[in-house]
């Protein structure tokens, strides 16, 4: 994300005038636009023109607009932010107090303002002007006529390319065709390989299945850059490794990332911190359930004792529309941190963020035992 310009108050009024260039930037962007914010952005709407004729016909006009926004939606897919709320500027073809929605999108700049700068939504446009943040993860994960390519950064999880391939069988006379169909399903894979993953920003790509095919895939690859001169492939056969997974579906990207060889290698990312965190808390509540809590109740009642050694939230419990709930666990998070605690906030476009949201979202691992939780209704 660029920021262009910033002109803001820490906990106090403020705007900034971002321009998205990165897929993770609109998932920021999903991130930092909360409802009461203004939002200013140039658009697009269709509007009627007097003919000479006397008929009338519709036309397009780009127009620059100021909404109080009341709703956001994300489409991960096409990179795409929509943004609605009522018009609060001037303008020839839009009243104001009628409602529009805004399309965010890549390379277009868009200004927010805001009456509250926090210290979450400060984190977040800090995260979104690093560098850093771009994904630096990518996991091919496959079984023998499927494959997804994900790439994973500190945000999102996103898939990049799904290829499948129908696969005969590969016993009898049906063989030709099983090596032949097995051939154009790398080749495909590998064509999505070479579109989206750049080694300047991927830190490692772990290519994981059931049973031989991501060996077979790897072998293929390895050829393939011989032959062909693929010079990314060449020089970085020491950050490709092979991982096993039970399936080429996005569940198993959960074992995928816990395995011991691939957290070695990702052990400094956001989404590896994640991982372990949620595995800690886990291992917690199953060996030592007074030492575990989850749910905001029982979160909040340990951290009034300043039990709270590691906080787990998901930035879903940020967006929420009641700027009153928001702030409940924006000071949490500034609570925990002031009594020397650790905050992992999750992405709930993560596979560990998936998981934190079945367990109301926030969990925390605590210093000393509370055994008094469990006379704590939820």
């Amino acid at each position: 994300m660029q920021l262009i310009w910033k002109n803001l108050v820490p906990d106090g009024p403020g705007t900034v005038k971002l321009k998205p260039v990165e897929d993770d930037d609109m998932w920021h962007a999903y991130n930092l636009i909360c409802p009461g914010d203004t939002v200013q952005a140039t658009t697009v709407r269709k509007v009627l023109r007097e003919m000479a004729s006397g008929g009338r016909d519709a036309e397009r006009v780009k127009l620059k607009l100021e909404i109080r926004v009341e709703a956001v939606d994300y489409d991960k897919e096409g990179s795409v932010l929509r943004v609605r709320g009522k018009n609060i500027t001037e303008n020839e073809h839009v009243k104001i107090g009628q409602f529009h929605t805004l399309e965010l999108e890549l390379h277009r700049p868009f200004v927010i303002s805001k009456d509250i700068w926090d210290s979450i939504a400060r984190d977040i446009l800090h995260q979104a002007s690093d560098p850093a943040a771009s994904a630096d993860l990518s996991v091919i994960l496959m079984q023998e006529g499927l494959a997804q390519l994900f790439l994973i950064g500190r945000s999102i999880t996103t898939v990049r390319s799904r290829i499948e391939t129908s696969i005969p069988r590969k016993h009898g006379p049906a063989i030709a065709g099983y090596e032949s169909a097995l051939k154009k399903f790398f080749e495909n894979v590998l064509q999505a390989w070479l579109k989206h993953i750049d080694f300047s920003i991927v830190r490692c790509v772990v290519i994981a299945s059931p049973g031989f095919t991501k060996d077979q895939f790897r072998d293929y690859l390895f050829l393939e850059a011989q032959r062909r001169d693929l010079r990314a492939v060449i020089e970085n056969k020491s950050r490709i490794i092979l991982a096993h997974a039970t399936s080429g579906y996005k569940h198993s990207l959960k074992d995928v990332l816990e395995s011991p060889n691939v957290m070695n290698l990702i052990k400094d990312t956001k989404a590896a911190q994640e991982v372990r965190a949620l595995k800690d808390f886990f291992t917690m509540l199953s060996n030592d359930s007074s030492r575990a809590c989850y749910g905001p109740r029982h979160v909040e009642f340990a951290n009034d004792r300043m039990a709270v050694e590691t906080l787990l939230i998901t930035d879903n419990l940020f967006r929420n529309a009641d700027i009153a709930e928001r702030q409940r666990y924006v000071h949490l998070v500034e609570s925990v941190k002031d009594s020397g605690g650790t905050v992992h906030i999750f992405s709930s476009m993560h596979v560990s963020g998936e998981q934190l949201e079945q367990l109301t979202g926030i969990a925390a691992l605590l210093r000393f035992p509370l055994p008094e939780l469990d006379d704590l209704e939820m």
